[in-house]
């Protein structure tokens, strides 16, 4: 144990190091959330797929997330938060090794829900983790980190999914320049089907070596002292405490904590007492409508939008690619300036944005005029000029299938591409970090890992219902409609934080917790 005399000051260096191995579980959760917009073309090919069968194997990823939210805040709170990270390191490694070999489509979504439960058991304690370590001074910017994790995870596998893409492309080029008459019919279908065969599986599997890293580097950090001291764990937890941030400041903090806990049921039940209905409401609407803002409608399916807008496959993956740069760029803002500017202000600067950018994308698909593909005898044509009802009616007279769709122009396309950009830059420094913060902080101490899950369990069910629908609203509603809608929930989310939400920058967790009882009183 370390005493007064050697340390005074504390390691920033050892929470930073502590934060970014739980952040791993961020990369992981941006990792394999962000690979569906790599996988979905040739999953639904490979297994035969509908609209509903393609929406259902991208969100079982999520239905596992939400089992391992529900049961992580109970675990939490009894094994400790550093417990349950190195279960979920070993379930992301298992599940990227299950998901790369699957010949049957059973097993592909058993291996989705597994890696779905470590996403949602992480997604909650490590945020919990992070906010139990902190500074309560840089408390929002290491809390950051954590959603920083996710879309560094995004970026790096829409890079990965984009690098394998061109590779089977170029193999497929390669092969039809130098194959033999003889070998055509074989060289075709080989090399045409590559990505379908051989692609989609590097792309799920590759998640194994970020979840080892993050297993390796798990090992060498220390318990959440918040967590040792409620569990009559004192000694162990000054230890911690010291090294982390000096003797002093140690001793203050234990007696911080003591004195709430003490205070504490460490029953769920707390939080339906008046003093937490605010915080459990601020919890509960968050997780929904950060992602009833559509955002998995891209970071999920961003390739098939753009493909909707016209694009060439490997364009399509190009501009996902750029999504993922321009989400890790503005998550750096947020990091820079939750601590300055606020958790408030920053949410109502970025969904205001939302509002605008998701309406513009509403509006170009809206204006964009349509071209009709018919399909007569095995034959493909395409006339444009028309209106839906006009083309129908050739379709039906000429006995044949008719697809209409928005037809774009470079213009729209840039216009677009602009719109998504601004609509993710707005997310990725608001809606994107601010749930995570804010959930990780709002709660009572004995219960803040149970309580949490309830926020996050609400957000992966949210997530859901996002990645199941969004295929049948692209197919049924159109485009149009569909980001209208969104549009329309980050109009809800912007009068949410305006209106009610309070600010909690630079203050204490146990402060946040006392100021709630004051609130009722």
């Amino acid at each position: 144990m370390e005493t007064n005399n050697t340390n005074t000051k504390g390691s920033m260096v050892a929470i930073v190091v502590a934060v970014f191995t739980a952040a791993l579980a961020g990369l992981l959760f941006g990792y394999d959330t962000g690979v569906a917009s790599g996988i979905q073309k040739y999953l639904q090919t490979y297994f035969h797929l509908s609209a509903f069968g393609i929406g259902f194997v991208i969100a079982c990823l999520d239905l596992g997330a939400i089992v391992g939210a529900l049961l992580a805040g109970t675990l939490a709170d009894r094994f400790g938060r550093k417990s349950v990270l190195l279960v979920c390191a070993v379930l992301f490694a298992i599940s990227g090794l299950l998901s790369a070999i699957p010949q049957q489509v059973w097993e592909l979504v058993v291996a989705r829900i597994l890696g779905g439960f470590a996403i949602g058991a992480s997604s909650m304690v490590a945020p919990v983790y992070i906010a139990e370590i902190s500074p309560e001074k840089h408390r929002g910017r290491l809390g950051s980190l954590f959603q920083l994790g996710i879309v560094v995870g995004i970026a790096l596998v829409y890079w990965v999914n984009y690098g394998i893409v061109v590779h089977g492309n170029a193999q497929h080029a390669h092969d039809l320049a130098t194959m033999t008459h003889a070998g055509a019919a074989a060289a075709i279908h080989q090399s045409s089907n590559w990505n379908l065969r051989i692609g989609w599986r590097l792309m799920l599997g590759s998640e194994v070596l970020p979840a080892l890293l993050f297993l390796i580097l798990l090992i060498g950090i220390k318990e959440s002292p918040r967590w040792l001291i409620i569990n009559n764990h004192e000694d162990q937890a000054r230890t911690i405490l010291q090294r982390l941030f000096g003797s002093q400041q140690a001793e203050k903090e234990i007696q911080a904590v003591k004195a709430v806990a003490s205070e504490e049921e460490g029953q769920i039940s707390e939080l339906f007492k008046p003093q937490y209905r605010l915080p459990l409401i601020i919890a509960l609407f968050l997780a929904v409508f950060s992602q009833f803002s559509g955002i998995n409608s891209i970071i999920y399916y961003a390739p098939r939008v753009f493909a909707a807008a016209g694009m060439h496959t490997s364009n399509a993956f190009g501009a996902t690619a750029l999504v993922g740069m321009v989400n890790l760029l503005f998550t750096f803002i947020a990091v820079g300036f939750v601590d300055k500017a606020g958790r408030k202000l920053l949410l109502a600067i970025g969904t205001a944005i939302q509002v605008v950018s998701l309406g513009s994308v509403a509006l170009v698909f809206k204006l964009a005029p349509r071209v009709a593909q018919f399909t007569v005898h095995n034959h493909i044509t395409v006339q444009g000029s028309m209106s839906a009802k006009a083309f129908h009616q050739l379709a039906l007279n000429l006995h044949a299938h008719v697809v209409i769709a928005p037809y774009f122009g470079h213009t729209q396309v840039v216009i677009l591409l602009l719109s998504v950009l601004v609509f993710i830059a707005a997310f990725a420094m608001a809606m994107g970090p601010m749930p995570w913060i804010i959930i990780s902080e709002i709660f009572p101490a004995r219960i803040r890992g149970r309580a949490a899950s309830v926020g996050v369990l609400t957000l992966w069910a949210a997530i859901f219902v996002v990645a199941q629908t969004f295929p049948i609203l692209k197919k049924d509603a159109g485009l149009t409609t569909t980001y209208m809608l969104y549009a329309v929930c980050s109009l809800i989310s912007f009068l949410f934080v305006v209106f009610v939400l309070p600010e909690t920058k630079g203050r204490t967790l146990e402060e946040i917790e006392t100021s709630w009882r004051h609130r009722v009183s």
